[in-house]
């Protein structure tokens, strides 16, 4: 994208840019590179204020945008919700009207009315995950994101199944997995090689419904003389589930510039993710970075993680199956023992998929051009 000082990238997000780091901060990161690029969070009930405010907030090279509503704090708000009326008013009143290229990126269909009220040149629509099968999905989400899905200028997906579900909506559809920034993750094979004490079962990344709980536990159980580690914030469930064991520990959300570091203090990395609606299409970003930190990964049936990277993981299906992959897979390094990984690792490049995501907004907006010029 050959950007200009006119040039502004706006994102429409339902994930807050200081959340856990992952595709939509890697992707803005990059493509948002020479571009105003405002980062659109979902509102925010706050106590003591009147009427709504529009809060923003430098955050590197993005300036994180979201508004602010009378209520009770700590109450969660979608871009739909009742008290989020002012919101595209109150944004595009910030904004103003576009002087040169605007173009809009959109990760939730709820957001969709905020996005056209920018006026993009593009709207982009990058389908990360399927929303509507998350606890607590708006009634109106499916709709929305079929309107989405027609009303974008290109669209992209970031795994397989998802891809397969909505690739007939569009035909600027294109699939873009997610990637990793292998370097980032190389310190943790060296970490690794050098740590002594009990071996270290771990996972990194958020902690919800689309866990299997009860395989976690039965994993501690089946596996006393080890650790069992899980890193990342919890959310949509209640902390009091969470199966507790002497072997069991939840760190809580670590930093991304920690996570070589964290990583480098496992044995074995783990996906143990439930086979329900929430994960019958996530595409996992940590599958690449567990491999990237050389560490072997034992994970369920997850139909992307079979089909994309069932070379390289151990699968597993339940606690005790688990247990016995972490004891065979322990002191093993990936990228030691399969040649086939390095050229993995460097095709799945967040660089690369950045760039080619760039490439094919380039090619939407010169068509677009030329149908206006032609009209």
């Amino acid at each position: 994208m050959h950007a200009s000082e006119q040039d502004e990238l706006v994102v429409v997000s339902h994930l807050r840019w200081d959340w856990v780091w992952q595709r939509p901060q890697h992707l803005i990161s990059r493509v948002g590179r020479g571009r105003r690029t405002w980062f659109v969070e979902e509102p925010v009930s706050v106590d003591g204020i009147v009427e709504p405010r529009i809060v923003t907030v430098d955050a590197g090279a993005v300036t994180r945008v979201w508004l602010e509503v009378p209520g009770t704090a700590g109450t969660h708000l979608g871009f739909g919700d009742p008290g989020a009326e002012s919101y595209p008013a109150r944004l595009t009143a910030l904004l103003g009207v576009p002087a040169g290229a605007r173009d809009v990126w959109l990760y939730t269909p709820m957001g969709l009315d905020l996005a056209l009220a920018l006026v993009p040149r593009l709207l982009v629509y990058d389908v990360m995950d399927d929303l509507s099968s998350f606890a607590g999905a708006p009634p109106a989400l499916l709709l929305r994101e079929r309107q989405a899905l027609q009303q974008a200028s290109v669209v992209f997906t970031g795994g397989r199944s998802i891809h397969r579900g909505v690739a007939g909506h569009n035909p600027q559809t294109y699939l873009f997995p997610s990637g990793v920034d292998a370097e980032h993750y190389a310190p943790a094979r060296r970490l690794r090689r050098a740590r002594r004490g009990r071996p270290v079962a771990g996972y990194v990344g958020v902690i919800d419904e689309r866990l299997d709980l009860g395989l976690v536990a039965d994993l501690a159980a089946a596996l006393p003389e080890w650790d069992v580690r899980l890193v990342g914030p919890v959310t949509k469930i209640d902390p009091a589930t969470l199966p507790q064991a002497p072997n069991l520990d939840y760190p809580g959300k670590q930093p991304y510039d920690k996570l070589p570091d964290v990583m480098g203090g496992f044995d074995v990395a783990l996906m143990p993710f439930a086979l329900n609606d929430a994960t019958r299409s996530i595409s996992p970003t940590k599958t690449l970075e567990y491999l990237a930190a050389g560490l072997p990964v034992v994970s369920t049936r997850v139909p992307d993680v079979v089909s994309d990277f069932g070379a390289f993981v151990r699968l597993a299906d339940d606690g005790a199956a688990f247990a016995a992959a972490c004891r065979e897979v322990r002191g093993h390094d990936v990228a030691d023992r399969d040649a086939r990984l390095a050229s993995v690792l460097t095709r799945y490049r967040w660089d690369w998929i950045a760039g080619e995501m760039e490439r094919l907004m380039d090619e939407v907006a010169g068509s677009v051009a030329v149908a206006e010029e032609t009209a």
